[in-house]
């Protein structure tokens, strides 16, 4: 019987180690907390969002760093696999906005519970609090692991030990280095989805205030569009977050890591109107509002937190009467509305990322068994490779199908 090790114990270990004890392996599954799926418990503020639900040819496009080389993974076992598996194991799912899917129950301990009675009744050997130290080679073969305590042989290593971010849950970049020493190319790991730190002051006034139905759009220091999205965005003590903002940061953290200068982002605040529309919206408001000074006329148009900062960067006295407020003016409130400007002077630490960007090079891993061309019967799986997605379901997806394939075919090997 092939002997398997798979270290660490989220979602592409585990579904590497249920995967490769179907094919008859016996598996031994590493995990250095104390607790299998301490990422996973956390994602999706604690109601885990699985998976998303679009087509395959759409779901590609969620993945901006290598999403070509999942073509593979996604084929074999895809989000309507994935969705299909829980329904199996009693875990019901929902679609919510954006095509994306969370279990029922909102409750991401039911997808680490699932997972893990699955591990268990595969005749999985889980050892938690389990520290590897190092890959053990022998002719350019992976032989097993050494730990800590033991050295621990085996047919096949599967490394799912994650990226660098939150580093509390047991990401702490352990794959990278062991990669290394065995002679695969790391692409510098970097934020992916992170919160953006901005220069003005102001931001801090509105922190904790979420805004939606917005739309944003970045530019660079030459004005050219870098990116866009539309939906919801968060305001911090230090700038900016939320779905929207963590969609658009990989391609703005790489700008400001390449250029080492600052982006800009304008935030329309009524995308559904045009400046003619919205023009006339503030008329009615002005008239139905005549008498009363600017600073109590916005109630109906802006979020009760946004109005002091609104008013600070109109330049319009918050205590003239709407009667008295001029046609430039006005105009000048309309143009402020639908661009309202900040300035990205970096991101927050990798350690504050919902994902890593950068790893292991997909160049040097097999696509269709996730098998490294370096060295024989080592596998990757999950966010130790270097591919990353958008919010929404697509980087636990990603871990689940490159765990499938990874532990499918060091099973079969």
């Amino acid at each position: 019987m092939k002997k398997i090790i798979i270290v660490g114990a989220g979602p592409a270990g585990m579904m590497a180690a249920i995967k490769a004890a179907k094919t008859g392996a016996n598996v031994i599954l590493l995990e250095k907390k104390e607790k299998v799926g301490r990422k996973l418990r956390i994602t999706g503020k604690g109601r885990c969002n699985i998976t998303s639900a679009l087509e395959l040819p759409e779901l590609i496009k969620g993945y901006p760093g290598n999403g070509r080389f999942l073509y593979s993974s996604l084929n074999e076992f895809s989000n309507k696999d994935l969705i299909e598996y829980f329904k199996d194991r009693g875990l019901k799912t929902k679609v919510e906005r954006g095509a994306r899917v969370f279990p029922e129950s909102d409750n991401a301990d039911d997808v680490v519970n699932t997972l893990l009675k699955d591990v268990i009744n595969s005749g999985v050997t889980v050892l938690t609090a389990k520290t590897v130290t190092q890959i053990l080679i022998k002719d350019d073969i992976a032989r097993g692991v050494k730990t800590k305590e033991e050295d621990i042989a085996a047919d096949a290593v599967i490394i799912a030990t994650g990226g660098k971010s939150y580093p509390g849950t047991g990401s702490t970049g352990d794959g990278y280095r062991w990669a290394e020493q065995l002679g695969h190319n790391i692409i510098n790991p970097r934020p992916g989805l992170v919160p953006l730190v901005t220069q003005e002051k102001w931001i801090k006034e509105l922190q904790g205030l979420t805004l939606k139905n917005i739309k944003a759009k970045s530019f660079d220091q030459q004005g050219e569009k870098i990116n866009e999205d539309f939906g919801e965005m968060l305001f911090t003590h230090f700038g900016i977050s939320g779905p929207i903002i963590l969609s658009m940061s990989r391609e703005i953290a790489l700008y400001i890591d390449k250029k080492n200068k600052n982006v800009q982002i304008i935030i329309d605040l009524k995308p559904a109107l045009s400046e003619e529309k919205l023009d006339e919206r503030i008329q009615r408001e002005f008239l139905k509002n005549s008498r009363k000074q600017f600073k109590n006329s916005l109630d109906d148009l802006l979020p009760q937190k946004l109005i002091p900062v609104i008013i600070k960067l109109s330049k319009i006295s918050s205590e003239k009467e709407c009667n008295s407020i001029s046609r430039n003016e006005r105009k000048n409130l309309v143009y402020l509305l639908k661009n309202l400007s900040l300035t990205v002077i970096g991101t927050r630490s990798i350690e504050e990322a919902i994902v890593t960007a950068g790893g292991v090079d997909v160049k040097e891993i097999n696509p269709k068994n996730l098998q490294s061309k370096k060295i024989k019967n080592l596998y990757f799986a999950g966010e130790v490779i270097d591919v990353d997605g958008y919010t929404g379901g697509f980087n636990l997806q990603a871990a689940f199908s490159t765990g499938y394939v990874a532990g499918k075919n060091a099973g079969l090997m």
